[in-house]
Parts: C-alpha cells; sequence; structure tokens
C-alpha cells in the first residue's frame, strides 16, 4: 500500500495548527494570524478535508468521565478477524496492525477493570488465531485524552458482535457490566 506524498506549505501548517489548539477558532480570526483573506482560508480547509489530511471528530474527553483505556497487544495468525471481531464493539477505541513479537493493539474503554479484563479473557485470549495476549491498562495522560465512544441512544435485542450474555460467566458473577448495546447492560455511562 503506497501512501500519497502530501505537500504542505506553511500557511496550510499554521491552519492545522490554529485548528488543532483551538477547534472553535474563526476563519476570520485564522485570515488575519495567517494573512490571507477568509475565503482563501475556507479554500485551503476544504482542500485539507477533501485529501484527507484535516478531520474533525467528535470524542469524548477520558480524562473527564473517569473511563479506562486498555491497550490489549496481540500476537494473532489473523489480525483481520480479531479487528472486524470487535468492529461494531462500544467499548471498542481503535485497532493497529503493528510490527514486532505482537502484530496487534487494541485500544477499549471501559468503566471498569473487570468488564475489560472479562472481554480479554473470554473473546480475545480463547481464540484459536490467538497465541498471546498482554492486557494494559493506560494510568494517565499528559494531555486531555479525546476518542470517540459509540454512545447507544436505543438498546439493541443482542450485542453487535453477536455474542449471547446467556450463560456468561462473568457476567452473572457481576465481573463484566455487559455490553452497552444490550437492555441487560449495568454499567452507567453508555
Amino acid at each position: 500500500m503506497s501512501k500519497e506524498s502530501i505537500k504542505l506549505d506553511q500557511k496550510d501548517r499554521k491552519i492545522i495548527t490554529l485548528l488543532h489548539d483551538n477547534q472553535e477558532i474563526s476563519q476570520d480570526e485564522i485570515a488575519k494570524i495567517v494573512h490571507l483573506s477568509q475565503p482563501s482560508i475556507a479554500m485551503r480547509v476544504k482542500k485539507l478535508k477533501e485529501k484527507g489530511i484535516m478531520n474533525h471528530i467528535m470524542g469524548v474527553n477520558l480524562n473527564k468521565v473517569g473511563i479506562y483505556v486498555a491497550i490489549i497487544t496481540v500476537r494473532t495468525t489473523n489480525t483481520t478477524k480479531i479487528l472486524n471481531m470487535f468492529r461494531d464493539c462500544p467499548f471498542f477505541l481503535n485497532g493497529f496492525v503493528i510490527s514486532g513479537k505482537e502484530n496487534l493493539m487494541l485500544l477499549f474503554a471501559g468503566e471498569d477493570l473487570a468488564s475489560l479484563e472479562s472481554m480479554i479473557d473470554c473473546r480475545i485470549r480463547p481464540d484459536e488465531d490467538v497465541q498471546s495476549a498482554d492486557f494494559t491498562i493506560m494510568i494517565s495522560s499528559i494531555k486531555d485524552f479525546v476518542m470517540p465512544i459509540k454512545l447507544v441512544e436505543r438498546p439493541l435485542s443482542k450485542p453487535p458482535c453477536g455474542v449471547d450474555y446467556k450463560g456468561c460467566q462473568a457476567y452473572d458473577e457481576n465481573r463484566c457490566f455487559g455490553c452497552p448495546a444490550t437492555s441487560r447492560y449495568k454499567g452507567v455511562f453508555w
């Protein structure tokens, strides 16, 4: 997979920096700082977005809401299968194919450690394609940690992953809050 080489000039870099530091800054304010007209700024922002260089993502500041972030490193023979297993999971933040001994890194968010641990112990470690999985909790971050989190508007009849909680030992023993997408969820955040 080849990546297209993108050329940014100083004005593009300044626009991106200004928007990074203050997403609420107006194009008029940017124009004054960058010494361009507001329509020029609007055109540059539009082109940066069209090229996929700049994107606006709504998220939750995990530092403010007391959500834990689990970093799971996995060695597997089927990275695509494991990534797809969690694609629609409300707890799943993102997944990365990585180099090194482990070849997959998954980020999960959850309001309690036991639910995160249960998901790893019940879903990832037992998978036939997984050779190892290491569970790490992010303790703190220097900067605000804003991530898109899928909040469920209406409970679904079954979890998006298709796993049935009936007979789930972790759920029955209250070691797991259950899936926020269902009416069986016992937590409070989602």
